[in-house]
Formats: C-alpha cells, structure tokens, sequence
C-alpha cells in the first residue's frame, strides 16, 4: 500500500484520543513508559498514513511518489530527511507543491527541539489553508513522527500521550529516545505555568496557538 488515508472531511467528525494515565515526572521510566505505549501502535505501516486529518507521516518513497502526491492531493510536504546535497524541493517542480526541509538526523544526541516551533507553524499555516501534508523522513517512524508529535502538542494543546495515542493507531512509530525526552521536555514547558501570564493563546479564528512561556 503506498497512501492510506482514514479520516473524514469534517474535522468534527474525528473521535478524541483515547485517555491513558502516564506519570512524566521521571524521565528515565518516562521514556520506557512511552515506548512502552508506542509498541501497542498500529503493526503494519503504509508508505505514508493518516494521522490526523489531512496530516500524514510517511517514508521517503511516499515523498518522491509524485502520482500518489498528486492523487491525494498534497499541497505541502515537509521533509525531516533534507540533505544539502540534494534539494527535495525539485523533486516538486510543476507540481505546486510548497517544500520545507530540515536537516536532521536519527540520534539520540540530535537536537530535534530547535525545530518543533518552526515546523508545527509550517504544518498549521497549510492546514489552516486547507492543503493536505506530507511529513516525512527515511522510514516515516522518528524524526518525522517527532515533529508531527510536537505539532500535536503547540498546536493541538494535545499532552504528549495523548498526541502519541492519536497517532499511533493510524501509523506505528518509534522516535528515538533523545526524542522522546526533548517530548518530554516539551510537554513538561506547556504544562507549567508562566510566572505572570500563564499559558499564553492566540486566538486565530477558531484555532489557537500554544506558546511555551520561558520566564517573564
């Protein structure tokens, strides 16, 4: 199966995340914890799945499937996988397809955190204009799934488990446990409150925008 889509039109229509109780406070059984949950994902992957609506994760030959882009209509794709030494972009010349990459690699010492905020406002700017992404790496289960992860979290205000529980019965993942800990650290800023303002909204139209407060 190359493409396997699942959710309707409607946004509305999407059933919420199933609730499942972990304790984050400790880092070390945190991350056990949470791969623990990711094993229980879907089994057998697609080239690139559903994960939310109009939201897909997939490998890299899913990104360079120009007929299936072009069947399901991608309009944006973001590519965890980016190398200088090839440009994705050109793999959509013609196409109207709007490209992001980013240069990152599958380690537990990379710093994937530097770019949570810059790719979940590139996911939510296409969703709001109503495209369709494609976010993917490699084999479409860490880095790509990462990001989407900590979409899911800025832009969602989905907590880290719930984020995991919504994805992982529509594709199994498996970031990398330096991930999952910059997750972690990431969930544990959105849920602490600021020192004046709390947690900071900006309202756009009917979506918000979740900020991490560092001090005031």
């Amino acid at each position: 199966m190359s493409f396997t889509s699942k959710f309707p039109q409607s946004w509305n229509d999407r059933p919420p995340p199933r609730k499942v109780e972990i304790d984050l406070s400790s880092p070390g059984l945190a991350v056990f914890e949470l791969e623990r949950l990711l094993f229980t994902g879907k089994a057998i992957n697609s080239h690139a799945d559903e994960v939310w609506p109009r939201l897909y994760i997939g490998d890299q030959d899913s990104a360079t499937n120009v007929h299936q882009l072009a069947n399901h209509h991608v309009t944006h794709v973001l590519n965890a996988n980016h190398s200088k030494r090839r440009d994705g972009a050109e793999t959509y010349l013609g196409m109207n397809i709007k490209y992001f990459g980013i240069e990152a690699h599958d380690s537990c010492n990379f710093d994937m955190s530097v770019n949570f905020q810059t790719a979940a406002d590139f996911i939510h700017r296409a969703l709001s204009e109503g495209g369709i992404v494609l976010v993917h790496c490699a084999v479409g289960v860490s880095r790509s799934a990462t990001l989407v992860l900590a979409y899911l979290m800025l832009r969602q205000n989905l907590t880290l488990v719930d984020a995991i529980c919504a994805v992982k019965e529509n594709r199994g993942v498996i970031p990398n446990r330096g991930f999952l800990r910059q997750l972690i650290n990431l969930d544990t800023k959105l849920m602490t409150p600021c020192p004046m303002a709390k947690i900071l909204y900006l309202h756009i139209s009917t979506s918000c925008h979740r900020f991490i407060c560092i001090g005031v």
